[in-house]
């Protein structure tokens, strides 16, 4: 496969801002209202970001972009479970997106296996995400990853529409 995985530079945010909105317009269309997908911004998210990762957080997340044929094509991040009491060792996927006409190519899984691969590096043991209840698709990509729902639940609401996520986890090995 021709998919370079490397680390994200301040120069990747319109790129990655492009791959976000279009991966949340593809992934979650019928899932959340599409006046909220519609309304997305690739040039707002692209600020934002270029404001987050100008940011210091410490060196505690780690961004990584998936590149072919010197196109941004995918983007995925993780960090410290951001969920209340979880010990240290316990990380979170906070995204993974990958341009729609690249989805089913490999994309996703090399991005998973790098990041999975640099989470247990940084030593953390186990890895967490949340995931759209109803969004089957990204559920069965992450059971072929080795997650499984560990049987947490929480409310998320967009634009006033309920769509509740569950959270997944897999140990990590070295």
């Amino acid at each position: 496969m021709d998919v370079r995985i490397r680390d994200m530079a301040v120069g990747d945010c319109d790129a990655v801002a492009a791959v976000r909105v279009r991966g949340w317009r593809s992934a979650y269309a019928g899932l959340m209202p599409q006046s909220y997908l519609d309304a997305m911004s690739i040039e707002e998210d692209a600020a934002r970001r270029r404001a987050h990762f100008s940011g210091d957080d410490g060196g505690r997340v780690t961004h990584v972009v998936a590149e072919r044929d010197g196109e941004v094509v995918g983007w995925g991040c993780f960090g410290p479970s951001r969920d209340e009491g979880e010990a240290p060792g316990v990380c979170e996927l906070y995204a993974l997106y990958v341009l729609p006409e690249r989805v089913a190519t490999g994309v996703g899984r090399a991005l998973m296996d790098e990041l999975t691969g640099r989470a247990a590096a940084h030593g953390f043991e186990r890895m967490q995400l949340w995931v759209l209840k109803e969004n089957e698709r990204a559920r069965r990509f992450y059971g072929k990853a080795g997650f499984a729902p560990d049987g947490a639940a929480e409310p998320f609401e967009v634009d006033g529409v309920a769509v509740p996520e569950v959270r997944y986890a897999r140990a990590l090995t070295a």
